[in-house]
């Protein structure tokens, strides 16, 4: 194993608590770092991005509007959890480590080939407990960057490259040719867009501004709709009219844009056909990927009967693809970590800022262009 005269035996983290009384804690912790395995290493976490499915962990689905200071030893934040305690039985009273994924430098690794050869690297990794000074993770957890990637660009290494990966992946292995996206100026979406314009996949954004129309454009983007819009559903209809998407991925989960989606593809799809009550014979597919809207999700059915609606996440789809071409998406992730599937931020925040009230009401909104990048060394 390597020196470890330099690592500290104790690390700063951030840890999530929902007590008997249905509120929710973020506060810093201080624990023990361990010595690394055989096959571990211990990063020096420099980064780690707050993603949608982070915020669930930390809060609960808490309104974070009524954050305010937690009281205790060290610095937090405390939150009322909608339907109370009862909803979060199997957490109650559990200190969670929070945090999908960061970035940072490998300082310490176990004796294995595998660790050793991480030794000194910029990594990405993913753990679920990234919030944190410093990480013991398995060698198998990172990936590797080229010498001189900066740690703040491996940080979000993981869940949006692997995830606009997928979506592409999930429309071929699904016998689609191309598909639509829900939050298309989101960091996830600039990243799909730019799979799909290298990839020649056609793509169909929908976004919820018009500058967020006009950012993707910039970038390549030929179909972008604005669901704020009054022609929301002509522009829609076209888009898939000229692109042929029948699959679509939605982070909004909640209202009726599901439901507009799988119609509009079933009115296309039907466009001089002989009439059907049972529709048209292609088969339109919507996964509900996220939950930025926590409304039910409301079908109007009015789009035949050879559809689908389900839920999409990344981990099970990478153990239906395996190890060989999970790597493959790994290792273009890597390549590409400063071109395709560079993240930009709107805010970075120390440990102490995550649990500040007001940096909480701000990071919470999850707003298009303000993503907030913790980074523990500051």
């Amino acid at each position: 194993m390597s020196d470890r005269a330099n690592v500290p035996t104790t690390t700063r983290e951030l840890r999530s608590t929902i007590a008997d009384d249905g509120e929710v804690t973020l506060a810093i912790a201080e624990s023990e770092l361990s010595p690394p395995g055989d096959d571990q290493v211990v990063v020096r976490v420099d980064a780690a991005p707050i993603n949608p499915s982070d915020l669930g962990m930390m809060f609960a689905g808490a309104d974070l509007s009524q954050a305010r200071p937690a009281d205790g030893d060290h610095a937090g934040v405390r939150v009322p959890v909608p339907g109370g305690a009862a909803a979060h039985e199997g957490r109650l009273g559990r200190a969670m480590p929070v945090g999908n994924e960061g970035g940072g430098v490998v300082v310490a690794a176990g004796s294995s080939d595998a660790a050793q050869a991480l030794l000194g690297s910029t990594v990405g990794f993913l753990s679920g407990n990234a919030y944190a000074e410093h990480r013991v993770v398995a060698a198998s957890q990172c990936l590797e960057m080229s010498e001189g990637t900066d740690p703040v660009d491996a940080a979000a290494a993981f869940v949006n490259p692997l995830t606009a990966l997928g979506m592409v992946e999930t429309m071929r292995m699904e016998g689609h040719s191309a598909l639509v996206h829900t939050v298309g100026a989101s960091n996830l979406g600039q990243m799909l867009n730019r799979i799909c314009l290298d990839d020649g996949v056609g793509l169909v954004n929908i976004v919820r501004r018009d500058d967020h129309v006009e950012l993707l454009r910039s970038q390549g983007a030929e179909h972008v709709v604005d669901s704020s819009a009054d022609s929301f559903v002509d522009d829609l209809t076209d888009a898939l009219r000229a692109t042929g998407a029948t699959i679509a991925f939605d982070a909004i989960g909640g209202g009726d844009l599901a439901a507009t989606l799988l119609s509009r593809m079933e009115v296309v799809a039907s466009e001089g056909d002989e009439f059907s009550r049972y529709g048209s014979d292609t088969f339109k597919q919507v996964y509900v990927y996220g939950g930025l809207d926590r409304a039910p999700t409301v079908l109007r059915r009015d789009f035949g009967m050879t559809w689908s609606l389900g839920g999409w996440l990344l981990t099970p789809f990478l153990g239906k693809i395996g190890p060989e071409e999970a790597e493959r998406l790994r290792r273009r992730v890597a390549d590409e970590i400063t071109t395709t599937f560079a993240s930009s931020y709107g805010t970075k925040l120390s440990l102490d800022d995550v649990v500040d009230p007001d940096h909480v009401r701000r990071y919470g909104r999850m707003a298009t262009g303000d993503k907030a990048l913790v980074t523990p060394q500051a």
